[in-house]
């Protein structure tokens, strides 16, 4: 089987995942483009309001959105489209072409680092464990740092999930410094020729600047142990929260330096457009996304199947 054939039959079903959990996003975004736009007969400029409406409550973001319906008025005129239909999938086009980015985690380095940041609540610790499974699924090995040492049930937790994935903890008691836990893990994954150390913090408030800053004592210690580490710092952020995020997503962005982030319960928001905004707004790519609970529920994020699940109520899906 050639690796064209492979990524097809892996685009088909991601795409079939993706359209039985996105259904809310995709049925409040086609419920919204078929009354306003989809049967309408001219291209005209109010053709163009609605549409920059529905993408604006899709929470894409007012940037994205504009940006999106200047390009496809261009689209429409030098392509001479002439219906609504066409005028869709130009705009799926086009917002395939704005989340053209590399997705790939960089996990080349032996032993990479990994570090999960975000909100309290926001999943880090279950976004660990499923990232872990994922990796040993793969043929890689990894151990975990429980540096989220204010709550001793996340350490417990760290472990159910560790022990589901079939991976290591190093961990300290309750209240321990959580520098001092990944220092030890580091030196455990070079001991231990382990390819991979995931780095589970404490959920920080963004808004708390001691919180922050202990973040960032995080990665001294990392860099001090390896100097090009840590290759990737992964922001969890829930979907729902919609437009909400990017202010999280900002200071997080300035205290760790991210990589990419991590969008869980992609199958519980109504707001399709969140990744555009997201992306847009930080210039940082979604590399995974949570579609559920289960311990294989964490993905690789696919744009075009993304958006196939998206357009899944207007659009056919395109054959191959």
């Amino acid at each position: 089987m050639t690796d064209e054939v492979v990524s097809r039959v892996h685009r088909e079903a991601w795409w079939k995942r993706m359209s039985r959990r996105m259904d809310r996003a995709s049925l409040a975004f086609s419920e919204q483009v078929r009354d306003a736009v989809l049967l309408r007969r001219d291209l005209d400029d109010a053709f163009y309001d609605d549409l920059l409406e529905i993408l604006i409550g899709a929470d894409a973001g007012m940037g994205v959105a504009e940006q999106l319906v200047t390009s496809l008025r261009e689209r429409v005129r030098l392509e001479r489209i002439a219906t609504a239909e066409e005028a869709l999938n130009a705009l799926k086009a086009e917002m395939l072409t704005l989340l053209a980015r590399d997705r790939r985690l960089n996990l080349d380095a032996r032993p990479s680092v990994l570090v999960v940041v975000g909100v309290n609540g926001s999943g880090k610790t279950t976004t660990l464990g499923k990232l872990g499974h994922r990796l040993s699924a793969e043929g890689m090995t990894a151990l975990v740092a429980a540096a989220d040492t204010f709550r001793a049930a996340a350490i417990d937790q760290m472990r159910v999930w560790a022990d589901r994935s079939g991976i290591d903890v190093v961990a300290h008691q309750p209240g321990a410094d959580p520098g001092a836990v990944v220092y030890d893990a580091i030196q455990a994954a070079l001991a231990r020729r382990i390819d991979v150390v995931l780095v589970d913090t404490a959920g920080r408030l963004h808004t708390k600047s001691n919180l922050m800053a202990e973040l960032e004592k995080v990665r001294r210690v990392i860099e001090r142990a390896i100097p090009d580490a840590p290759q990737e710092t992964l922001l969890v952020i829930e979907a729902p929260t919609g437009m909400n995020a990017i202010a999280q997503a900002r200071a997080f962005h300035q205290a760790m330096q991210l990589t990419g982030i991590v969008l869980t319960k992609l199958d519980g928001t109504s707001r399709g457009g969140t990744v555009l905004a997201i992306e847009a707004e930080l210039d940082v790519p979604v590399k995974l996304v949570g579609l559920g609970e289960g311990i294989d529920d964490l993905n690789v994020f696919d744009p075009a199947a993304y958006l196939d699940a998206l357009f899944a109520g207007v659009l056919e899906l395109p054959a191959g």
